[in-house]
């Protein structure tokens, strides 16, 4: 199988590249992307990847911050949907999305309702062991009590990222079929790095992809 890992930064992607065993290497064709930080980044690497290649399937990788308090630190995730949470306009005190502007209808390839969800079919017995959750991705992440209030009333998410919901947009534009799986590093509060565990949340992201990659 031709898979395309895709990551943020390099300490998301580059241990996994020793990681992989000769044994895997033998099973599938893996090409690794690091695509930058944010939406922008994303969108713009991941399509001229696309581009050139094709691939059986596309894995996006990474950390997040978890607004779910109920999920734990270090915990690898099956994102199963995710949206772009500041795509719209402020009135007043209230947030309009496109759909409600009428710039966006309901059902709106790739979008249901303003989230994108995309289909699993190829690998759904493989994941079926991780934890579901909804995700958001922002520009700008969460740090202060009153929009993380806000951004919870509007999409009640389980966590953000920076760049989740690019990657999703990319791929099922394409018709590749995708998986987001991404490892708590923080909870979304008034910043505080020292209560973060990225090691942690590395180190069981990537034990998690190297027992997915087996697995498909």
């Amino acid at each position: 199988m031709k898979i395309l890992i895709v990551a943020a930064t390099e300490m998301e992607i580059e241990p996994i590249k020793n990681l992989v065993s000769v044994d895997l290497n033998k099973l599938h064709e893996i090409t690794f992307l690091i695509a930058g930080v944010g939406m922008v980044n994303t969108t713009y690497h991941i399509t001229k990847m696309l581009n050139k290649s094709t691939f059986d399937l596309a894995i996006n990788i990474g950390i997040a911050g978890a607004f779910d308090r109920k999920l734990t630190i270090g915990e690898v995730l099956h994102i199963t949907s995710d949206l772009f949470a500041e795509m719209g306009a402020e009135d007043d005190n209230s947030f309009l999305s496109l759909i409600q502007l009428g710039l966006q209808t309901p059902k709106e390839f790739p979008f249901l309702w303003g989230e994108l969800v995309p289909e699993q079919n190829i690998i759904s017995v493989q994941i079926a062991h991780m934890q579901k959750v909804r995700a958001i991705t922002v520009n700008k992440t969460h740090g202060k009590l009153s929009s993380i209030l806000q951004t919870q009333n509007l999409y009640n998410p389980q966590i953000e990222s920076m760049e989740g919901a690019a990657f999703f947009f990319c791929c099922m534009n394409e018709k590749i079929p995708c998986l987001q799986i991404r490892s708590i590093s923080n909870y979304v509060e008034k910043r505080n790095k020292e209560n973060w565990d990225i090691p942690l949340a590395l180190k069981n992201l990537h034990s998690s992809l190297i027992e997915l990659l087996s697995r498909i």
